[in-house]
C-alpha cells in the first residue's frame, strides 16, 4: 500500500507517532483527574490526539474554566519530560526528508510541542502547526489543510502520519492519506489505512515526482 505512489508531502502528528510522551501525560493529567474526582482509569484515554482545552470542555465541569485549566496543564507538561523518547526509527526517517515537503501537525500547543521534540532529540520541522494555530482541532481537519496549504500542496496529495481517532478523522476529512503508526497502542485498533508498528519497515525518500514511502 502506497508504495508506488508520489506524494506532494508527508504531515506527520507528534504524540503517539513520533514520540512517545504518554508518561509524561498521564501523569500531568492524573493529578488532574483525581483533583476534579474525575475516574483516573476511565479518563486518561479520553485525553490522546485531541486539543487538552477540548478534552476540559466536553466535560463540562461545573466552575471550571476550560482556558485557564488548559493553561496549567501544558505549563506541567512542560515541565515534566521524563521519559519522553522517540519513536523507533522516526529520527532516520524524518532526515531523509526535504525541509520544505515535510511538517508537523500536532494538537499540543507550540511550546509544548518544541520541549518535547528537543526531550525526543527530533528534528524540529520548518513548518509546526500547533494547538494555537486552529480554531477548531482535531477530528476537524482544519490543522491538515492549512499545513498542505502552507507548504504549497492540495491536502489529498499528502501522506499523513496518525496514531489516534481523531487524528486519522481529521486526515481523512481533509482528504489526505493515512499511515496508522501503533507503537503507543494499548490495544489494537481496527483501521483501513496501512499500520506500522513503527518506522522500522519503511523508508523515506524524494525523486522528481515527490515523496516515496518504500519498503526497506
Amino acid at each position: 500500500m502506497y508504495t508506488d505512489q508520489r506524494f506532494a508531502a508527508f504531515l506527520f502528528d507528534m504524540d503517539g507517532t513520533l514520540l512517545n510522551s504518554i508518561a509524561s501525560a498521564e501523569r500531568v493529567w492524573s493529578r488532574w483527574a483525581a483533583r476534579h474526582g474525575l475516574d483516573v482509569a476511565t479518563f486518561l484515554p479520553t485525553i490522546h490526539g485531541v486539543r487538552s482545552v477540548e478534552t476540559i470542555r466536553r466535560l463540562n465541569l461545573p466552575g471550571v474554566d476550560p482556558e485557564a485549566e488548559a493553561r496549567a496543564i501544558t505549563q506541567a507538561e512542560i515541565e515534566d519530560t521524563d521519559g519522553i523518547v522517540p519513536i523507533a526509527h522516526a529520527p532516520d526517517f524524518l532526515a531523509a526528508l526535504p525541509p520544505d515537503r515535510w511538517a508537523i501537525v500536532t494538537s499540543a500547543p507550540r511550546e509544548l510541542a518544541l520541549r518535547r521534540l528537543r526531550a525526543a532529540g527530533l528534528r524540529v520541522p520548518a513548518l509546526l502547526i500547533s494547538a494555537e494555530d486552529v480554531v477548531r482541532g482535531k477530528p476537524a481537519p482544519d490543522c491538515y489543510l492549512m499545513a498542505a496549504d502552507r507548504l504549497g500542496v492540495d491536502a489529498g496529495r499528502c501522506l499523513v502520519f496518525e496514531d489516534a481517532p481523531a487524528g486519522i478523522a481529521a486526515a481523512e476529512a481533509a482528504g489526505a492519506r493515512v499511515v496508522v503508526i501503533t507503537a503507543t497502542h494499548r490495544h489494537p485498533m481496527r483501521v483501513r489505512h496501512l499500520a506500522l508498528a513503527d518506522y522500522g519497515e519503511y523508508r523515506a525518500a524524494a525523486d522528481t515526482g515527490g515523496l516515496i514511502l518504500a519498503r526497506r
